[in-house]
């Protein structure tokens, strides 16, 4: 769609001129000779940018932009100067103007402040609708978890969304511990301000105060130009920092007084910046205990402390996990344009079965894995080797006593060794063309042994070297 563009001027030349240089496919082009029928023409029409001049009569340009600005805020006007106006030009930026021209201007300049506003234009929109989007996506209603322990979560960050209260989010990996920080984020009264995500564990001590509160240049090696601190970048919005029991001690007592204190130091300055951050922390480490180790200040301890929620994990929400398969199903299959739309019986008992030790990441990564394995629209058990191996024994009574621990754990040990048995034998046989002779051979063992080892789990195979026209016996 081409952009709608208004001059406005006095002058009838300079109206004929604009209008000849930028009337063509790209731009919609309307007139007006005053303030007056500007105005109304903007209350009428849809404009994406206005082309005003300053001094006109009964209505000067700097009148219009204040009305267009309070009542179309959206609108980007570009004020045309004469060479002796330029302080009412300053003035007019100060207003809310795009930019202005100096008259007499070329018809390629005007037509490069033209494309740098729809430019403009067209970036704020798509942050807008990026932003819109992103706080949609962290609605609790289009967050998935109907199971008791999420909808307590849910009930957690409703109520301290609304405020400015320092957030400790604790769990296992895996769990959705940022997912909840943004949350809780896009449910408050700063979710139109930044939210900045800091890896603690990826960083070493120099680059994560570096990170943390930014440096000067030259403040140590490699340190080549100014940087901001994310305690600067995230100011008024929210400030989120991940694996926060990996932060090192001398670090710790950093944050402590920026928590404090409300400013922090960059490195390799002596000014203090105040800083207007929600802080909310996360962490799979159990911090009480780190206190007690001495590895965790006590201090700081208590002061992120303020709010604790616990993310809870995937085995704890096992009601949630046909709802977060058949999510990632639909998200997979659009991603690699794949029709899979069911999922079997026996994959669905797997997945609810299953201990998922990496919690909703790694049941995200089974079904990427099972929607490109899957051929026929369906996933099925063979689509999930990736968990099957380490799934629960479900033949086996969760034991009571301490005998009856030995005693299942003494089957647990036999079933992992009859399946490597298994394997072995397959795999060699596998190598050898299913010749049992060599594969006995290639493995050190009397043919006798290897030939009982095949009896035992069943394996059947054809010895060319020797055929009796019977099968291999397992």
């Amino acid at each position: 769609m081409s952009a709608r563009i208004l001059v406005v001027d006095d002058e009838e030349i300079v109206i004929r001129s604009c209008v000849r240089i930028l009337n063509d496919d790209l731009y919609a082009v309307d007139s007006a000779p005053g303030g007056f029928e500007a105005l109304k023409k903007v209350d009428e029409t849809a404009y994406d940018i206005l082309i005003l001049d300053v001094m006109m009569p009964k209505m000067d340009g700097l009148e219009v932009l204040q009305h267009v600005k309070e009542r179309h805020p959206e609108i980007d006007v570009i004020m045309m100067t004469g060479l002796s106006e330029i302080q009412t030009a300053v003035k007019a930026m100060k207003l809310g103007a795009f930019d202005y021209l100096s008259k007499p201007f070329d018809p390629d300049e005007l037509k490069l402040v033209v494309n740098r506003a729809l430019e403009r234009r067209q970036l704020m929109q798509e942050n807008r609708k990026l932003k819109t989007e992103v706080s949609s996506k962290y609605r609790f209603e289009n967050i998935i978890g109907s199971s008791p322990p999420m909808q307590a979560v849910f009930g957690l960050i409703a109520k301290c969304a609304p405020t400015n209260s320092t957030v400790l989010i604790t769990g296992e990996s895996g769990t959705g511990k940022e997912m909840i920080a943004r949350a809780i984020h896009y449910n408050s009264l700063r979710k139109d301000q930044p939210f900045v995500t800091v890896d603690c564990n990826t960083l070493s001590e120099n680059l994560l105060e570096s990170e943390l509160f930014g440096h000067t240049k030259g403040s140590f090696t490699g340190a080549v130009a100014n940087k901001r601190g994310m305690f600067d970048v995230a100011n008024n919005g929210t400030l989120f920092l991940d694996e926060f029991g990996n932060i090192p001690l001398s670090t710790q007592a950093k944050l402590l007084r920026v928590i404090q204190e409300r400013e922090f130091r960059p490195v390799g300055t002596t000014t203090n910046q105040k800083t207007n951050v929600r802080l909310i922390t996360a962490t799979n480490k159990d911090l009480k205990a780190m206190v007690a180790e001495g590895t965790f200040r006590e201090d700081l301890y208590y002061r992120i402390n303020v709010f604790p929620i616990h993310s809870p994990a995937l085995r704890e929400r096992r009601d949630d996990i046909p709802a977060l398969a058949f999510h990632f199903l639909k998200i997979f299959c659009s991603e690699l344009g794949k029709p899979v739309s069911e999922i079997s019986e026996g994959a669905m008992s797997l997945l609810m079965n299953y201990g998922w030790p990496g919690n909703v990441r790694e049941l995200e990564n089974t079904m990427q894995r099972a929607v490109i394995l899957s051929s026929d629209g369906i996933i099925r058990q063979a689509h999930l080797a990736s968990i099957i191996d380490n799934s629960p024994r479900l033949d086996l009574d969760v034991p009571r006593t301490s005998d009856e621990l030995k005693r299942i754990k003494k089957i647990a040990r036999e079933k992992s060794v009859e399946e490597v048995e298994k394997l072995f034998v397959q795999e060699t046989l596998k190598r050898n063309a299913s010749n049992v002779t060599r594969s006995a051979e290639e493995t050190g063992m009397q043919r006798t042994n290897f030939q009982a080892l095949m009896k035992k789990y069943n394996i059947r195979v054809r010895d060319t070297e020797y055929d009796d026209g019977e099968p291999e016996p397992i």
